[in-house]
């Protein structure tokens, strides 16, 4: 009906400019056409009817186009959509990557990374480690040399937690303070928050007295010494330290044991807690630990670092330490990651990779036969692994494959007994109501000789 009226008032404003035959023509076109429409929208049509009904005809076209009788009309085919996004299908593997939490009227989630490398954890001392004390309330043990206290840098499973997790089910412990990989004695741990937390109080307020005892080059001066130089990182990812007047205020005591006419032993009391304290305060003293990878090497110039004399910028000094070690194939008592080395020691360690491995010639004619060849940072980590082995040592097994790596070509040669120890040991940790102490290293006594 409102289709009619609209026709009837558009045709009522035509006839006022038209003749009265043509508007008797075109009010019958008119009625012609709209009969033709009605007959297309009945609703009673069968759905065969309906099918071969042409498509409606758009207003805008009504009458700028001549309409076919609806027998007459060609039937038109309109293909579906296509379909240009298919979307993305999200299954439960999905949804479970991650949970939400709410926090402050936000919706959060966590994310839950997965990395998978190729890595040879290096070996440690097999010396068990001994409990000095446990109780509800804290785990002390005796922890032996060349044990990291926890996961860090190339280790994770050969660590005193993951040990004392997996073989004596010491799980949940919390760290109260830490020891350099290479230095033994005593390590707390507390068994919960509220203990690490007491703890940590005192440590803060600096009301735990720690006692160290190590063997040193030289005759040490038997009155006591006290050294309160400021101690600067020089480098965190290399592991070094040096005196500087910028550095943090620290503060060591030094008494002098024994001397054997070569070196000495010396027990030390730290007043703070300072990275590598004992052994940069040693080395300024002129008196280095004896076994030191670090701080008693030529690297730190001809009276190695004595009175804070290197006459070298932090970049010379490391990459003096690097090479050093890398030309005696003992990288791994760095502790350093391949990445950290490449900008230090650049064109040095590609030398040392292609030594171990072979040329890149070899190791290509090797993946075209099918054999597994170990990919550049599993070299260098074989390289770090090799701890003063020397040439004849990579000579030998540069050919052989290990049996237990389906990825390794090279056999790691294990590691001398003397560089996993250094002759510096916790002696004594004494707090409030608390004090344990360990027994003197072997190397510390009166009539040690070292072989």
């Amino acid at each position: 009906m409102r289709l009619f009226l609209k026709i009837s008032e558009w045709w009522w404003c035509f006839s006022l400019f038209v003749e009265p035959g043509a508007y008797r023509e075109s009010v019958a076109t008119a009625a012609s056409i709209l009969a033709s429409k009605i007959m297309e929208e009945k609703p009673d049509l069968e759905p065969s009817e309906k099918e071969s009904s042409p498509p409606p005809v758009k207003r805008r076209r009504l009458w700028t186009r001549q309409v076919k009788p609806p027998e007459e009309s060609e039937k038109r085919y309109v293909p579906p959509p296509k379909r240009r996004n298919p979307g993305v299908s999200f299954s439960e593997t999905h949804f479970a990557e991650t949970s939400y939490y709410f926090e402050g009227g936000l919706r959060k989630n966590n994310d839950f990374l997965q990395n998978t490398i190729h890595r040879h954890e290096p070996p440690v001392t097999a010396q068990a480690i001994e409990f000095l004390e446990e109780n509800n309330e804290v785990v002390v043990v005796d922890k032996p040399s060349s044990l990291p206290v926890h996961p860090c840098g190339r280790f994770r499973h050969n660590t005193v937690i993951f040990i004392l997790g997996k073989e004596h089910n010491l799980k949940e412990l919390h760290t109260i303070h830490r020891l350099d990989r290479l230095t033994s004695g005593v390590l707390m741990f507390a068994k919960s928050a509220e203990v690490s937390k007491k703890i940590d109080e005192q440590v803060r307020l600096r009301q735990l007295e720690k006692e160290y005892v190590c063997r040193v080059f030289g005759e040490f001066p038997e009155s006591e010494v006290t050294c309160e130089e400021p101690i600067l990182v020089v480098s965190y990812k290399v592991g070094v330290c040096r005196v500087d007047p910028k550095g943090k205020p620290c503060k060591t005591v030094f008494r002098r044991l024994s001397y054997n006419g070569k070196t000495s032993v010396v027990k030390c009391f730290p007043y703070t807690g300072r990275t590598h304290q004992i052994r940069v305060h040693l080395q300024f003293l002129g008196h280095p630990i004896v076994n030191d990878p670090i701080y008693n090497t030529d690297a730190w110039g001809p009276e190695k670092g004595k009175d804070g004399n290197i006459n070298k910028t932090d970049e010379e000094l490391l990459q003096a330490l690097l090479e050093e070690h890398l030309s005696k194939q003992s990288l791994g008592i760095l502790d350093i990651a391949e990445e950290d080395l490449k900008p230090i020691v650049g064109d040095q360690l590609q030398k040392a990779v292609q030594l171990t491995s072979g040329t890149p010639k070899e190791s290509k004619d090797e993946e075209k036969s099918g054999i597994l060849v170990c990919s550049r940072s599993s070299v260098c980590q074989a390289e770090l692994d090799q701890m003063d082995c020397g040439e004849t040592c990579l000579n030998e097994h540069q050919d052989e494959k290990d049996p237990l790596c389906g990825e390794c070509k090279i056999v790691r040669p294990d590691p001398l007994p003397k560089d996993l120890v250094m002759y510096l040991h916790a002696l004594r940790y004494k707090g409030a109501g608390f004090e344990y102490c360990s027994k003197i290293p072997a190397w510390a006594q009166d009539d040690w000789e070292e072989t």
